[in-house]
């Protein structure tokens, strides 16, 4: 694509899903596909290629999901327009900007049903066969879905690609995580590939690190989800400990590392948790942490207010545990987390605090 001039900004194209000219006009073909005009909800990689099909599903008022840089902060990002907006804005709000600038998060207990999903590709073949990046964010999004109930084996899946990237792809590459696609759009073409393969059918635990699930508190949510469920989440690369957390290293925090909060205050490393069960323990609350691979240095339980403190060694952990825990059901509630508000002494005398929870991680719970 570089030798023969084909490619867009940004260039190079390596390492990357590479643009080309003419990216636009393919994005225009999906018109031509029955699934667009009925579809209501659809999942837009945020690949420079796919910003035409943003901005169509913008300007036909579509509902636009778009994968979070990476994973880092949750899921999706509900892409929102400002009311009355121009093309203009419209066409801002389909860009890397426009993701950062107009969007809100998507929780896990939101109802998301995705009527058509698009992802980038860095070669496909006409039988649906898809090479990306090689990191595997595509085929891991996908099967967040499949585990969020958001879609389904039915789901297509359409790719936008250059002619040119439209190859031969031996069968020996796929595994079976690996995502396939039902239609390729070029600028010249649109092709119905009637792929039979399956999809990925959920999320293999066992190609998943402990280095990944540090990195996607998403993943931990997910993992605790279906670790409830009674499936088999144990991971690539290290034992499972008690409540199928991750086994303590030799090098566990000291209780004498967890420095109490500064008298009359929360420092900035805490975490408030509220809206608890009327019937939920501390034990149960510090279980769930732990399993969800977010457990604090310290916790400071205040169960008659239907609250809790975490007190964490960092902001950077704070804010990853707040990350974590959005959306996060437990019992019958939805929890809800924030950031602690500097606290009077006086508001933490009426709670206890618990002792410091050993099994905490550095590897897991650090960004």
């Amino acid at each position: 694509m570089e030798s023969q001039n084909l490619a867009d900004f940004p260039r190079p194209v390596h390492h990357r899903i590479p643009n080309f000219k003419g990216s636009y006009l393919a994005c225009q073909n999906i018109r031509d596909l029955e699934i667009f005009a009925r579809t209501q909800e659809l999942k837009v990689d945020p690949d420079k290629p796919l910003e035409g099909v943003r901005l169509l599903a913008l300007q036909s008022k579509k509902t636009l999901l778009v994968p979070t840089p990476r994973l880092r902060t949750g899921l999706f990002n509900k892409i929102t327009p400002p009311p009355g907006a121009t093309k203009d804005i419209l066409r801002k709000c389909a860009t890397s900007q426009g993701v950062r600038n107009y969007s809100t998060p998507v929780g896990l207990d939101s109802k998301v049903l995705v009527d058509l999903v698009v992802v980038g590709s860095v070669a496909v073949s006409e039988k649906g066969w898809r090479i990306g990046k090689g990191e595997g964010y595509a085929d891991l999004e996908y099967a967040m879905m499949v585990s969020m109930g958001a879609v389904s084996q039915r789901t297509p899946v359409v790719t936008i690609v250059h002619d040119c990237q439209v190859v031969d792809i031996p069968e020996a590459l796929l595994e079976d995580h690996d995502l396939t696609v039902d239609y390729i759009l070029t600028p010249t073409r649109v092709i119905t590939t009637g792929c039979e393969r399956p999809k990925p059918a959920g999320i293999v635990w066992s190609k998943i690190s402990c280095e990944m699930m540090g990195k996607m508190p998403i993943l931990r949510s997910l993992r605790h989800r279906e670790e409830q469920a009674g499936k088999d989440v144990t991971l690539r690369d290290r034992p499972q400990g008690p409540l199928g957390t991750q086994a303590a290293p030799s090098t566990a925090r000291s209780p004498r590392d967890a420095a109490p909060p500064e008298s009359g205050s929360v420092p900035p490393s805490s975490v408030q948790i509220g809206n608890l069960p009327r019937d939920v323990r501390v034990s149960k609350l510090k279980q769930t942490l732990s399993a969800l691979g977010v457990a604090p240095l310290r916790l400071t339980w205040q169960g008659p207010q239907h609250r809790a403190f975490l007190h964490y060694r960092d902001p950077a952990e704070a804010q990853q545990a707040i990350a974590c825990l959005q959306g996060f059901r437990l019992g019958a509630n939805t929890v809800r987390v924030v950031l602690a508000r500097q606290q009077r002494a006086s508001d933490l005398v009426v709670g206890h605090t618990a002792e410091p929870l050993l099994d905490h991680q550095p590897a897991v719970a650090s960004p």
